[in-house]
Protein backbone atom coordinates (compact mmCIF):
# COMPACT_ATOMS: atom_id res chain seq x y z
CA UNK A 1 0.00 0.00 0.00
CA UNK A 2 1.07 3.19 -0.92
CA UNK A 3 0.41 6.63 0.85
CA UNK A 4 -0.23 9.61 -1.07
CA UNK A 5 -0.03 13.02 0.32
CA UNK A 6 -1.94 15.85 -1.00
CA UNK A 7 0.75 17.31 -2.91
CA UNK A 8 1.23 13.59 -5.02
CA UNK A 9 -2.58 13.86 -5.83
CA UNK A 10 -3.22 13.69 -9.26
CA UNK A 11 -5.05 16.85 -9.71
CA UNK A 12 -2.96 18.77 -7.33
CA UNK A 13 0.25 17.00 -9.25
CA UNK A 14 -0.83 18.74 -12.47
CA UNK A 15 -1.77 22.33 -11.10
CA UNK A 16 1.81 22.49 -9.40
CA UNK A 17 3.39 21.24 -12.62
CA UNK A 18 1.59 23.36 -14.45
CA UNK A 19 1.88 26.20 -12.05
CA UNK A 20 5.86 25.33 -12.27
CA UNK A 21 5.96 26.00 -15.71
CA UNK A 22 4.67 29.30 -15.61
CA UNK A 23 6.95 30.49 -13.17
CA UNK A 24 9.41 28.73 -15.86
CA UNK A 25 7.86 30.83 -18.53
CA UNK A 26 7.61 34.18 -17.04
CA UNK A 27 11.11 34.52 -16.08
CA UNK A 28 12.44 32.78 -19.41
CA UNK A 29 10.42 35.58 -21.32
CA UNK A 30 11.44 38.61 -19.28
CA UNK A 31 15.58 36.91 -20.30
CA UNK A 32 14.58 36.46 -23.65
CA UNK A 33 12.53 40.40 -23.79
CA UNK A 34 16.02 41.64 -22.34
CA UNK A 35 18.00 39.83 -24.71
CA UNK A 36 15.79 41.05 -27.61
CA UNK A 37 16.28 44.82 -26.41
CA UNK A 38 20.13 44.33 -26.70
CA UNK A 39 20.13 42.99 -30.20
CA UNK A 40 18.32 45.76 -31.33
CA UNK A 41 20.63 48.12 -29.47
CA UNK A 42 23.25 46.11 -30.86
CA UNK A 43 21.60 46.68 -34.29
CA UNK A 44 21.55 50.27 -34.09
CA UNK A 45 24.95 50.87 -32.28
CA UNK A 46 23.68 51.61 -28.52
CA UNK A 47 25.83 50.55 -26.46
CA UNK A 48 26.17 52.82 -23.18
CA UNK A 49 22.93 51.55 -21.03
CA UNK A 50 21.36 48.00 -20.97
CA UNK A 51 18.46 46.43 -21.40
CA UNK A 52 16.92 46.86 -18.25
CA UNK A 53 17.84 50.50 -18.58
CA UNK A 54 16.21 50.85 -21.45
CA UNK A 55 12.74 49.23 -20.17
CA UNK A 56 13.08 51.75 -17.17
CA UNK A 57 13.46 54.46 -19.47
CA UNK A 58 10.48 53.28 -21.84
CA UNK A 59 7.83 52.48 -18.80
CA UNK A 60 8.89 56.17 -17.20
CA UNK A 61 8.25 57.82 -20.61
CA UNK A 62 6.41 61.51 -19.97
CA UNK A 63 6.35 61.04 -16.18
CA UNK A 64 8.16 62.74 -13.32
CA UNK A 65 8.93 60.41 -10.85
CA UNK A 66 10.62 59.85 -7.56
CA UNK A 67 13.21 57.00 -7.12
CA UNK A 68 11.07 55.33 -4.85
CA UNK A 69 7.63 55.69 -7.18
CA UNK A 70 9.87 53.83 -9.88
CA UNK A 71 9.03 50.91 -7.90
CA UNK A 72 5.70 51.51 -6.51
CA UNK A 73 4.39 51.81 -9.84
CA UNK A 74 5.99 49.52 -11.06
CA UNK A 75 8.27 51.14 -13.53
CA UNK A 76 11.23 49.19 -12.52
CA UNK A 77 11.53 45.55 -10.85
CA UNK A 78 14.95 44.99 -10.45
CA UNK A 79 17.21 45.64 -7.03
CA UNK A 80 19.92 48.26 -8.52
CA UNK A 81 17.80 50.81 -8.45
CA UNK A 82 19.87 53.94 -7.49
CA UNK A 83 22.55 52.54 -9.73
CA UNK A 84 20.86 52.47 -12.94
CA UNK A 85 19.48 55.97 -12.51
CA UNK A 86 22.71 56.99 -11.85
CA UNK A 87 24.08 55.72 -15.00
CA UNK A 88 21.14 57.10 -17.13
CA UNK A 89 22.01 60.60 -15.85
CA UNK A 90 26.05 60.21 -16.36
CA UNK A 91 24.85 58.98 -19.74
CA UNK A 92 22.72 62.15 -20.71
CA UNK A 93 19.11 59.72 -20.74
CA UNK A 94 17.82 61.30 -17.69
CA UNK A 95 17.51 63.96 -15.57
CA UNK A 96 17.25 64.49 -12.18
CA UNK A 97 16.41 66.86 -9.75
CA UNK A 98 15.99 67.58 -5.73
CA UNK A 99 12.16 67.54 -4.25
CA UNK A 100 11.65 71.38 -3.86
CA UNK A 101 9.49 70.12 -0.43
CA UNK A 102 11.43 67.03 0.36
CA UNK A 103 15.00 67.79 -0.43
CA UNK A 104 15.91 64.45 0.34
CA UNK A 105 13.40 63.20 -2.50
CA UNK A 106 15.16 62.98 -6.25
CA UNK A 107 12.65 63.35 -8.68
CA UNK A 108 13.45 62.27 -12.18
CA UNK A 109 12.32 62.68 -15.59
CA UNK A 110 13.66 61.88 -19.26
CA UNK A 111 15.77 64.11 -21.39
CA UNK A 112 15.47 64.33 -25.05
CA UNK A 113 18.21 61.71 -25.72
CA UNK A 114 15.83 59.53 -23.51
CA UNK A 115 12.73 59.75 -25.36
CA UNK A 116 14.65 59.11 -28.37
CA UNK A 117 15.66 55.91 -26.81
CA UNK A 118 12.21 55.34 -25.27
CA UNK A 119 10.89 55.56 -28.96
CA UNK A 120 13.38 53.58 -30.18
CA UNK A 121 11.86 50.59 -27.74
CA UNK A 122 8.11 51.98 -27.99
CA UNK A 123 8.82 50.95 -32.60
CA UNK A 124 10.70 47.53 -31.44
CA UNK A 125 7.97 46.80 -29.50
CA UNK A 126 5.27 47.73 -31.93
CA UNK A 127 6.98 45.56 -34.75
CA UNK A 128 6.93 42.32 -32.29
CA UNK A 129 3.11 43.50 -31.79
CA UNK A 130 2.06 43.74 -35.77
CA UNK A 131 4.38 40.67 -36.23
CA UNK A 132 2.65 38.46 -33.52
CA UNK A 133 -0.49 38.76 -34.86
CA UNK A 134 0.61 38.94 -38.52
CA UNK A 135 1.89 35.33 -38.05
CA UNK A 136 -1.32 34.74 -36.62
CA UNK A 137 0.96 33.82 -32.96
CA UNK A 138 -1.59 35.36 -30.75
CA UNK A 139 -4.53 38.28 -31.88
CA UNK A 140 -6.50 41.16 -29.37
CA UNK A 141 -8.66 38.33 -27.91
CA UNK A 142 -5.75 36.43 -26.91
CA UNK A 143 -3.15 38.64 -25.64
CA UNK A 144 -6.17 40.26 -23.45
CA UNK A 145 -6.64 36.78 -22.19
CA UNK A 146 -2.87 36.06 -21.27
CA UNK A 147 -2.84 39.65 -19.70
CA UNK A 148 -5.99 38.88 -17.58
CA UNK A 149 -4.51 35.67 -15.99
CA UNK A 150 -1.02 37.40 -15.77
CA UNK A 151 -3.05 40.28 -13.86
CA UNK A 152 -4.77 37.29 -11.27
CA UNK A 153 -1.39 35.54 -10.70
CA UNK A 154 -0.19 39.11 -9.99
CA UNK A 155 -2.77 40.27 -7.53
CA UNK A 156 -2.26 36.58 -6.19
CA UNK A 157 1.37 36.70 -5.02
CA UNK A 158 0.73 40.43 -3.96
CA UNK A 159 -1.92 39.60 -1.86
CA UNK A 160 0.42 36.89 -0.29
CA UNK A 161 2.90 39.22 0.44
CA UNK A 162 1.22 41.91 2.06
CA UNK A 163 -1.14 39.22 3.83
CA UNK A 164 0.55 36.43 5.16
CA UNK A 165 -1.51 33.39 6.25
Amino acid sequence: MTLQTPLMEAPKAGIMAGYLDSLALVERLHRLLLDVIKDEFERLGILEINAVQALLLFNVGEHEVTAGELKTRGYYQGSNVSYNLKKLVETGYMHHQRCEIDRRSVRVRLTPKGRSLRDAVSELFARHAAGMEGRGIIGLEGMEEVNQMLRRMERYWTDQIRYIY
